[in-house]
Order: structure tokens, then C-alpha cells, then sequence
């Protein structure tokens, strides 16, 4: 008794799971809620729009002076190198003054020190004489002094100037490695908002076509949008119509889930570092055909805003739609409004857009942001399933499976 208590509750806790995207933006499901949602939703994507711009300024700005520092940097490179050529010419005379001066006192033989500058001068043989040799050693002294002197400014300005520069130097490169990083981090913060695909502009319109779609087939202000999409579809689908080209017809329900490859292996998990789908591997890419995962109708492809070719398929089950999403193909062979079975081949695996390699990028939501989909890209975000809950893919990464 005590075991079926407990089943009883892992099941009823398993359902709310797997309900829980659905009812995550519930608020939202009338046309009158989901107009809200977009009317904010459209203000908070110009914000980001804006956000890019501004950013992009920034980085020009930024890139202006990085360019601007390089050539300073280059001129002082040719300041250094100058400089270098005088502290040589500089060395040389110093050598050479040095030289000169050790002549002088070695041909008046006063190598010796302040005692020969005595003895030569207390060594005159009258006044005249002694008048004059200190006339000679006061020359000697002075202009040995001035020598020394010169050599120690020259030695002196050599050195400031050659740290000036140098200091100069690192200052630009430390102001260029700043810049750098603040151009790097201003990019980043750029790409995270252009990561989110599809692009801004495109959510926006996108958005705003969904509201116009739902009055357009008759959504009451406070019905479902979801019932009602279902409603429309059926009355369409009755008379043969595909309802304006968006996939809106509906299919036979979905018997059963499939592996959309006949072989391969899973690569990355769902929701692994926000990842919102699961992909799927093969070595010998070039041939994998692509399948659908259930019975449904193709409701929209494109080419998403990093260029990758995307499929998406409508399925009917259990009186609701899910949708399914393949990303990444190199080819695709149907067309919105087709219906396609487990066993109609719809694509090829591909590497198209933001991809490090051929695999396919395969999603399962309860909704989507294209035209009829019921909801915006931030709602189709939270709107993701774990395909493992509907399809029987291997347990661990990399592990092959070889049949449907």
C-alpha cells in the first residue's frame, strides 16, 4: 500500500513538472494578457536596441583612441631609438673627453693627484713663473672640472630622458591594455544581447505580429490564445485551408516520439550552461538524414540571425501542441504546411550559423515566437521540455544508439 502511495505521489509530482512551462507565463495566455506582455516586452527589446547602439559608439570611440595610442606608441618607438643613437654619440664622447683629459694631465705630468698640482706650482724659479704655473693649474683644474661636469649632465639628461620615454612607454601600453578590455567587455556585453535569437528587431516584429495575428483569427480578449489558435485551426483545417501559410493545420496527433537520426549520439544535454535544446552527433555527418520526432505539420523555416538554416514543426498531442525545432541543417527537403510522419525525411545534419561542428540542435517547446506560436522569445525560452522526457535517447554522452 505504502509503495503505491509513494508512485501515486512521484507521479503526480513528474505531471507538474512537465506542466510547469505551460503554466509559466499562464497570466499571459489571453490575448488581452499576451498584448500586455508585448507592449513590455517590445519596450524592454528598444531598450536593448538602444543598449547595442550605444555600445557600438562606444567601441568606435574606443577603437578611435586604441588607433590614436599606436601611433603614439610608434613615435615613441622612434624617440627611443633617436634617443638611443645619442646616448651612443653621447658614450663616444664621453670616451673621448675622458681621453682628452687624461692627455692634458699626463703631459703636464699632474697624473698624481692634488700634490703634483703643488709641486709643479711651488716649484717656479721667481714670481713671474709661479704666477704663471698657477695661472696653468687653476686652467687645468677648471677645465677638468668643466669636463667632469659636462659628462655627468650629459650622463644625467641620457638617463632622465631614456626613463621619460620609457615610462611614456608603459603608460601607453597599460592605457592601450585598458581600452582594450573595455572594448572587450563592451563587445561581450553586446553579443550577449545579440545572442539572444532570433535578433531584436526581429522579436519585435515578431511580437507584434503575434497580437495582430490573434485578432486577426477572431481571439477573444480574455480567451485562452492557446484554445483558440486550436479552435481556428480546426475550422480550418476542415475546409482545407492551411491558414494563411504559417503551419496552421492541424495534424494527426503525434503516436508516439522518435530519435530524429538513425544513429548517433548525444553531445550536449538540455539546459547544460542555459543550453535550451539537446544535440545530437554522428561522425559521418555528411550523410545523416534528419526525421521528424513525432507526426506533425512544418511550421516555419528560416535562417536564424547567425545564418544557422532552422526547421520547426508543429505536433498535436494530448489535445495540445508541441513544437520541435532543428537547427544547424545543411539542407531541408519540406515546406510550411507540409505534414510529415517519423518517417519523412525533412533535412540534413549540417554545421549553418553558430556551430563548432555538424550536429543537429534539437528543442521541444510548448509554444513558439513565430507567427501563431502563442508566445514572445522570452516566454519560449521558459517554455522548453527536456526532449529525454519524450524520447528515448541513450543515458550518457557520447553513447551510440542504432535504430529509431
Amino acid at each position: 500500500m505504502k509503495k503505491i502511495i509513494v508512485i501515486a505521489v512521484l507521479i503526480a509530482i513528474l505531471a507538474s513538472y512537465i506542466s510547469l512551462p505551460m503554466d509559466a507565463y499562464a497570466d499571459s495566455n489571453t490575448l488581452a494578457g499576451f498584448r500586455a506582455e508585448v507592449e513590455q516586452y517590445t519596450k524592454e527589446l528598444q531598450e536593448k536596441q538602444d543598449k547595442v547602439a550605444k555600445n557600438d559608439q562606444e567601441v568606435a570611440e574606443i577603437k578611435k583612441r586604441i588607433s590614436e595610442i599606436e601611433s603614439e606608441l610608434d613615435s615613441i618607438v622612434d624617440e627611443i631609438g633617436t634617443l638611443q643613437i645619442e646616448i651612443d654619440q653621447s658614450n663616444q664622447e664621453i670616451k673621448e673627453k675622458s681621453e682628452q683629459s687624461k692627455k692634458i694631465i699626463e703631459y703636464y705630468q699632474l697624473a698624481n693627484g692634488e700634490n703634483a698640482y703643488l709641486e709643479y706650482a711651488f716649484g717656479a724659479t721667481d714670481i713671474t713663473d709661479m704666477i704663471y704655473r698657477m695661472s696653468v693649474v687653476e686652467q687645468l683644474t677648471e677645465y677638468n672640472d668643466k669636463v667632469m661636469n659636462e659628462l655627468e649632465e650629459l650622463i644625467a639628461k641620457n638617463k632622465k630622458q631614456q626613463e621619460t620615454l620609457t615610462e611614456k612607454q608603459e603608460q601607453q601600453k597599460k592605457l592601450q591594455t585598458e581600452l582594450e578590455q573595455e572594448k572587450e567587455r563592451i563587445n561581450a556585453d553586446t553579443q550577449a544581447l545579440k545572442d539572444a535569437m532570433p535578433g531584436i528587431q526581429e522579436q519585435i516584429d515578431s511580437a507584434k505580429e503575434n497580437v495582430e495575428y490573434y485578432e486577426s483569427i477572431g481571439c477573444g480578449e480574455n480567451e485562452n490564445i492557446f484554445s483558440c489558435q486550436i479552435r481556428y485551426d480546426q475550422a480550418h483545417s476542415n475546409s482545407g485551408s492551411s491558414g494563411g501559410g504559417a503551419g496552421n493545420i492541424i495534424p494527426p496527433s503525434a503516436d508516439g516520439f522518435y530519435r530524429p537520426m538513425a544513429t548517433g549520439y548525444v553531445t550536449q544535454n538540455w539546459m547544460n550552461y542555459g543550453h535550451l535544446g539537446i544535440d545530437l552527433g554522428n561522425r559521418n555527418y555528411t550523410n545523416i538524414e534528419i526525421y521528424p520526432i513525432a507526426t506533425g505539420v512544418v511550421f516555419a523555416k528560416y535562417y536564424d540571425n547567425a545564418g544557422a538554416l532552422v526547421l520547426k514543426i508543429r505536433h498535436y498531442t494530448g489535445g495540445r501542441y508541441l513544437y520541435s525545432t532543428y537547427a544547424h541543417l545543411s539542407a531541408w527537403y519540406v515546406n510550411v504546411g507540409d505534414i510529415v510522419t517519423p518517417d519523412t525525411v525533412i533535412g540534413r545534419m549540417g554545421s549553418t550559423g553558430n556551430s563548432s561542428g555538424p550536429h543537429l540542435h534539437l528543442e521541444i517547446t510548448t509554444c513558439d515566437w513565430n507567427k501563431g506560436g502563442g508566445c514572445t522569445w522570452a516566454q519560449y525560452q521558459n517554455s522548453t521540455l527536456n526532449p529525454r522526457n519524450y524520447i528515448g535517447f541513450p543515458g550518457g554522452l557520447y553513447t551510440w544508439w542504432y535504430s529509431r
